[in-house]
């Protein structure tokens, strides 16, 4: 019993591992970028799978983001982190967030992927400030000022 303890408690008092890496996360995205340019590969296999690795990545967060949103609206809340546009060009302007977020942290950083591309969206796509109330309409509604008398 103990033999299968010792390896589960190494694990676990590891401390912080993800399963994929900032430093990762930012060369598969360099190499996005590079296929949206249309840079050729010479047949590099391992450059179209970092790519893809990248793509898929940022993709599926936004997804899940989005569908986190749809679904906290039914509710009545809004998460407002990030707004994505509608964009033929968005998976690019994706993963070019990324990549020039990522670029910014210390290369040794603990912090999670999703917690940079979380970042990397809300930099690169911030919702607008929701309209502010008219301002004049609330002072109408206000009751008139009373008027001290002045002996």
């Amino acid at each position: 019993m103990i033999r299968y303890f010792l390896p589960l408690a190494a694990c676990l008092a590891g401390g912080n591992v993800h399963a994929y890496e900032a430093r990762e996360l930012l060369e598969d995205c360099r190499a996005a970028e590079r296929f949206y340019a249309g840079e050729k590969t010479g047949g590099d296999t391992l450059a179209a799978l970092r790519s893809g690795r990248c793509i898929a990545y940022v993709a599926g967060f936004a997804d899940g983001y989005a569908v986190s949103d749809y679904l906290t609206e039914k509710i009545g809340v809004r998460l407002n982190a990030f707004c994505l546009p509608q964009d033929r060009e968005l998976s690019r302007r994706l993963v070019r967030a990324v990549v020039i977020h990522v670029e910014r942290v210390p290369p040794e950083t603990t912090m999670s992927t999703a917690n940079l591309v979380a970042g990397a969206f809300a930099k690169a796509f911030p919702c607008p400030e929701p309209a502010p109330e008219k301002a004049a309409s609330k002072e109408s509604e206000k009751p008139p000022a009373k008027l001290e008398r002045t002996r």
